[in-house]
């Protein structure tokens, strides 16, 4: 006893040293800032430690000690990574409108919006999917989605293979989205200018044959067809209609009123998505449809190389818009997160629960004096504006604005970047 008792500092001694030598629990720590998780219904400040690629804690003053790197997110919001449902990613060699030139390779472009999981909305069809999979799907950091096409080239053609209802296959398109199902989260049908409802029907088809929500861009908007029938009686509940302020939608009617029909066709369960694109979005309709408590229930961009270098921009200007016709800042980054992942079937997506993928945006809410253009290069003025500080995808910095998850240049290690980082 006397001998263990006369050794007992030096065992104390050892167990301090070891446990100050363990490893720090978190990988990553963003301290300080205010995070909004809408399905967790979190709204306040907090801090969020991230371990193996996984959201660990979410709690009020994490020691800065646990983790091996800290980046102080002071006044910034910390919000799940955004989920934009509606993207043309499908960049290939291709000569097509968005199979080919007008697409854009995800990397180059989400993550300096926030932006951590993309649908790509109908680029692909069942016989061009696995191209599609294998050169950009495979190829990329950021996670990709895909409503397939009821077309079974897709959108590859400018347009004039979207007019083959010949090659509107329900069977084929059901058979690749099952074959396929960890990536396939939908259906679409788009541009069709016929004045039937045939591909509609088939795209519901193939939605009723794999459980699947049907996305559709009515493109022209014929007397044979009324909007109102579409939204009212072809689509099903959860099925969702995607460029919401077209300035060819039947909206408003002579007084500026929004047509009860819209408010119908929401309570039955239509989901109502902004896509945003080139040509899709006016103020004109957003703004008194908005004003009267007509919003969207996700926020797409429609991202294109059209609409990034015009009106739209990206996703975090886009969400900016409708931050500045009245939607409260939490219900906006719901529509970006939450609800998106809702719609596409995926509710692990876009929260910060503990155990969920840390996909993570860090926004600043900017106040001054800003413009925003809609499809017709028409100006809305706004006093606020998000911006993308950083983004985290699968526990890592992929996104940095200002460098807040570096270490000063003159205390780092010298190292040689990885060609495959993102």
């Amino acid at each position: 006893m006397m001998h263990f008792e006369c050794h007992l500092p030096w065992l104390l001694l050892i167990t301090g040293v070891a446990a100050a030598q363990a490893p720090a629990p978190y990988d990553l720590l963003l301290k300080g800032g205010h995070v909004i998780d809408p399905k967790n219904k979190i709204d306040t400040l907090m801090d969020v430690a991230i371990a193996g690629g996984k959201i660990a804690q979410v709690a009020p003053d994490i020691a800065a000690r646990q983790a091996r790197i800290v980046v102080p997110v002071d006044g910034l919001l910390v919000v799940p990574g955004l989920v934009d449902m509606h993207v043309h990613v499908f960049a290939g060699t291709m000569s097509g409108e968005y199979t080919g030139e007008y697409s854009v390779r995800p990397d180059g472009f989400t993550f300096r919006s926030g932006v951590t999981t993309v649908v790509d909305a109908g680029s692909s069809g069942w016989r061009n999917f696995a191209e599609f999979k294998q050169q950009t799907v495979d190829q990329s950091h950021t996670r990709v989605l895909a409503m397939l096409n009821i077309v079974g080239h897709g959108m590859g053609g400018r347009m004039t293979v979207e007019q083959v209802v010949t090659d509107m296959d329900a069977a084929r398109t059901a058979e690749t989205a099952k074959q396929y199902r960890d990536l396939v989260v939908g259906i679409k049908i788009a541009h069709y200018a016929g004045p039937d409802w045939v591909p509609y029907e088939r795209a519901v088809e193939a939605g009723n044959l794999t459980n699947l929500p049907v996305m559709v861009d009515f493109a022209t908007f014929r007397p044979e067809r009324p909007f109102q029938d579409l939204v009212l009686h072809k689509l099903r509940p959860g099925d969702i209609y995607t460029h919401t302020y077209l300035s060819a939608v039947p909206m408003l009617d002579d007084q500026g009123r929004v047509l009860p029909y819209l408010f119908e066709a929401r309570k039955r369960g239509i989901i109502f998505d902004l896509g945003h694109g080139g040509g899709s979005f006016s103020w004109r309709q957003a703004v008194p449809a908005i004003r009267q408590g007509f919003v969207p229930d996700s926020i797409s961009t429609d991202l294109h190389v059209q609409s990034m270098n015009a009106g739209m921009k990206d996703m975090v200007t886009t969400m900016s818009k409708i931050l500045n016709l009245g939607v409260s800042l939490a219900d906006v980054i719901k529509m970006s997160t939450t609800n998106p992942a809702q719609e596409i079937k995926r509710p692990e997506l876009g929260n910060l629960s503990v155990g969920a993928g840390a996909d993570v945006a860090v926004l600043r809410l900017k106040t001054g004096d800003f413009g925003f253009l809609d499809a017709a290069n028409s100006r809305y003025s706004g006093t606020q504006k998000l911006e993308c500080e950083l983004t985290v995808r699968n526990g890592r910095v992929v996104w940095d604005l200002n460098g807040r998850a570096g270490v000063d240049w003159q205390k780092a290690e010298p190292r040689r970047p990885s060609r495959k980082e993102p």
